[in-house]
């Protein structure tokens, strides 16, 4: 089922995260990295990797869109650059693709620090993917191209990208995968264990009272 798949990565100065997120889905048939205009480089590491490189505006949102417009398969695995999966991912990804072609699958949100925070960060990530359909994209996303294009796909927002489109897909159309995405604790240990968490909170809760995602990023940055 694997070779119906393509992993598309957008990136934006990752060269250093870049080689074990690479090697983590070396088992997918088609991987590309969309470089936002790195300054340092990402676009070299990519295709020393054996990455397809391409190029787009910078932007999650916009580098996602041109990933899957350009991408073969007709399963996307959407997945950030400093975000591995875990090594039992390619049975859990050929499990959901055999079963259910009309709905994404998300992953169970690990973080690489010991600290007793990031535990409960995971735990609220996951209740916030299982009960309230909201997974973000350090989660990753599993999707058939077919319903990925049918609700419009990612829009080009430079933030909230993964809020906007799970919230088309809705609850009922996303499920979580028994696989796992380790992924970097950086922004946490950089900006604090409450304070990140609650800077996030604030923009969700800008966002769904309507303050718009170009507004929101420079909030955000």
């Amino acid at each position: 089922m694997l070779r119906d798949l393509s992993v598309v990565i957008p990136a934006l100065n990752a060269a250093a995260e870049l080689p074990a997120t690479l090697a983590s889905v070396a088992a997918a048939p088609e991987v590309l990295v969309v470089d936002g205009d790195s300054k340092d480089d990402t676009a070299a590491v990519a295709g020393a990797h054996g990455a397809r490189v391409m190029s787009a505006p910078r932007g999650r949102g916009r580098q996602l869109a041109a990933g899957a417009g350009a991408a073969a398969g007709s399963w996307l695995l959407f997945l950030h650059a400093d975000t591995r999966l875990s090594p039992g991912w390619p049975g859990a990804a050929a499990a959901h693709m055999a079963e259910a072609s009309a709905r994404a699958g998300w992953f169970c949100l690990r973080l690489d620090d010991p600290h007793p925070a990031a535990r409960r960060i995971e735990r609220l990530a996951d209740l916030r993917a299982r009960w309230l359909g909201l997974p973000y994209g350090d989660q990753g996303l599993l999707i058939p191209r077919g319903l990925y294009d049918a609700v419009g796909g990612h829009p080009p927002v430079p933030l909230m990208e993964d809020v906007m489109l799970a919230r088309r897909l809705g609850r009922r159309r996303l499920v979580g995968l028994e696989a796992e995405a380790l992924t970097s604790a950086a922004r946490y240990r950089r900006d604090g264990w409450w304070a990140r968490p609650a800077r996030n909170l604030g923009c969700l809760a800008l966002y769904f009272l309507g303050v718009s995602p170009e507004r929101l990023e420079r909030l955000y940055r």
